[in-house]
């Protein structure tokens, strides 16, 4: 190899080596806001469901039932499916 060919490897490596040392900082700074409330005592009323009433622990655990029988596909198809 050429002293040319041996020193663009070299320099190619230590940029290589380098790049990983640009890793930006991924801890919470103080512009996030963590919440430890918890999920059914409620939100903005506008995403509010039917039949869901804000801070009752019982009506928001159906809500969310109800959602995911919703995305049950078996559910849905056995639904779906004409009776015979």
């Amino acid at each position: 190899m050429s002293a040319r060919l041996r020193l663009i490897v070299a320099a190619a490596a230590a940029l290589s080596a380098l790049a990983g040392c640009g890793e930006r900082s991924q801890e919470l700074g103080a512009k996030h806001v963590k919440s430890d409330t918890p999920a059914y005592t409620g939100g903005q009323a506008a995403y509010s469901a039917a039949g869901w009433n804000a801070g009752e622990r019982a009506s928001w655990e159906q809500q969310i039932r109800t959602r995911g029988q919703g995305q049950n596909e078996y559910s849905r198809s056995a639904a779906a499916a004409p009776q015979q």
